[in-house]
């Protein structure tokens, strides 16, 4: 069976004849769509970003000393992937532009493949920190209603897991729907002429990396302070 785009004819008022424009051409309808959709994710984000803020301002100490006890050997080498999954992400879509398909897809693959490593060493990472009792802060609550940890650690790590969390799903979805651009790109939906899905695509990867570069400093790098005074004995 044929799925062959047979574009939609419009009559003017005339009795003119005009080819109507439909979505794959529809370059600039297309990016502002997106765009749309990408500055609701930048405000969901900013939101969380003022709240943590604001309770860092509160809890100074406390947040520095949670920051100190994560891994930030993991989180440097996760911060490295994703941006090497940046660029070839937008290497792939510079390929597609030039009409090297067959390098696109080779770029859209490595791409997952970087995506996939850096939700294992997540996982690693998470499954350390549940052991240490710190996971959504299960454990800080002691018999008597006592907290076993400062409140303000408690407050850290309850967003840690919520936003690093959130982020990892936003991580999911992209290697989604770079599978299903693959799919498009077999099937000739995708081509050098009609790319603005690979195009969002690729803009959707550079905000899902783009937030990690805030939550890496941020969450892992308060405490970096904190230690290196322990070290030099202030």
């Amino acid at each position: 069976m044929s799925h062959e785009y047979v574009p939609e004819i419009a009559v003017d008022r005339e009795g003119k004849e005009h080819e109507v424009q439909g979505w794959q051409d529809d370059t600039y309808g297309g990016k502002l769509g997106f765009w749309l959709f990408m500055f609701t994710e930048v405000m969901m984000f900013g939101a969380m970003f003022l709240i943590l803020t604001y309770y860092f301002s509160l809890h100074h100490q406390d947040f520095i000393n949670a920051s100190a006890s994560l891994n930030r050997v993991l989180g440097g080498v996760n911060t490295v992937v994703l941006l090497f999954s940046a660029l070839t992400m937008g290497l792939g879509l510079l390929k597609m532009r030039s009409g090297d398909v067959k390098g696109a897809k080779l770029m859209i693959w490595a791409t997952i493949l970087l995506a996939i490593v850096f939700l294992g060493i997540k996982a690693v990472e998470w499954t350390a920190e549940y052991q240490h009792g710190v996971f959504l802060g299960l454990e800080a609550l002691q018999a008597g209603n006592e907290f076993s940890k400062p409140f303000g650690e408690i407050l850290f790590f309850g967003m840690y897991f919520t936003m690093t969390g959130l982020h990892g799903f936003h991580i999911i979805i992209g290697i989604g729907i770079m599978l299903w651009l693959l799919k498009r790109i077999n099937a000739g939906k995708v081509t050098p002429h009609h790319h603005i899905l690979h195009f969002n695509i690729a803009l959707y990867w550079d905000l899902v990396h783009l937030i990690w570069v805030f939550v890496f400093p941020y969450f892992y790098m308060i405490g970096a302070g904190d230690i290196a005074g322990v070290v030099n004995g202030h």
